[in-house]
This record gives structure tokens, C-alpha cells and sequence, in this order.
């Protein structure tokens, strides 16, 4: 199996096991004299058995990303690099939005607002961490799928 396989299983697992939370606690409280629709103690087992599974696929998936390298690095450094740099935009990006709300005065009394920050060096800055956040995310991509999971 590859690992853009085993992602997307997880995935499916975690979808699986949200759904199964939720149909529990629709069937763990009814009304006297009524049935639940499914029997809890069946869904505690399906739900049991998908968290094994994902804790076997996580650690699998874990172990893949720390043994195998790529241009240099390994899967799990590119991630952290992928993470930080996701988080270093959204904060450029919500400065930036910051920055260009318009302040409109109705008086010469009322205050004024200047910007602190050059909106075009801050606007380049963001051009280029998104296009390097593709990039590392194409390399990434490219990665999964020829990589096998261990």
C-alpha cells in the first residue's frame, strides 16, 4: 500500500469513527418503552475496532514519514516545514487584511488611521510563501504516492 493510500484511509477512519460517536449518541437515550434504533453495545464494538485501526494505521504512516527521505529530508520534516509555513501566511494574510480595512472619516474632528506596514512588500511576501507552500505541498503529494507505507 502506499502512503497517499494509508492517508486516505485514515481518513475514511476518522469520518467512520466521527459517524459512529454520533449514531451512539443517538441510541444510548430513548424513551421509556421505546427500542433504540441500533444496539449501543454493537456500535461500541465497530467503534472500538476502527480506533485500533486507526492507532495501527497512525503508527505505520507515523513510521513511514520518519524513515523515508526526500530531496534531503525526511516526510516528516516536510511536514513541519508545510505546517509552519501554512501558519507563517495565515498570520501574514490576516496582517494584510488588517492593514487594508478602510477607515472612513466623516469629519476632520473624527481619528485617522495610517498604516504602519508597506501593504506592497507585505502583499509580495504573501505571493511567495503561497507559492512555496504549493510547491512543498506538490512535493509532498508526489511523495505519497511513490512511497510505500512500512
Amino acid at each position: 500500500m502506499k502512503l497517499a493510500e494509508a492517508l486516505n484511509q485514515r481518513a475514511d477512519l476518522q469520518k467512520r469513527i466521527a459517524q459512529l460517536r454520533e449514531r451512539l449518541e443517538n441510541n444510548v437515550k430513548v424513551q421509556e418503552g421505546d427500542q433504540p434504533a441500533e444496539r449501543p453495545e454493537d456500535l461500541f464494538r465497530e467503534l472500538e475496532a476502527s480506533l485500533q485501526e486507526l492507532e495501527t494505521l497512525i503508527v505505520r504512516i507515523n513510521r513511514t514519514n520518519q524513515e523515508t527521505e526526500w530531496e534531503g529530508k525526511t516526510l516528516t520534516g516536510m511536514i513541519a516545514a508545510k505546517d509552519v509555513l501554512s501558519l507563517h501566511l495565515s498570520t501574514l494574510r490576516a496582517t494584510l487584511d488588517a492593514a487594508n480595512v478602510r477607515s472612513d472619516r466623516f469629519s476632520r474632528n473624527e481619528i485617522k488611521f495610517v498604516r504602519t506596514v508597506d501593504i506592497n512588500a507585505l502583499q509580495k511576501k504573501v505571493d511567495d510563501l503561497s507559492r512555496d507552500l504549493r510547491e512543498l505541498d506538490s512535493k509532498l503529494q508526489q511523495a505519497n504516492w511513490m512511497t510505500d507505507l512500512k
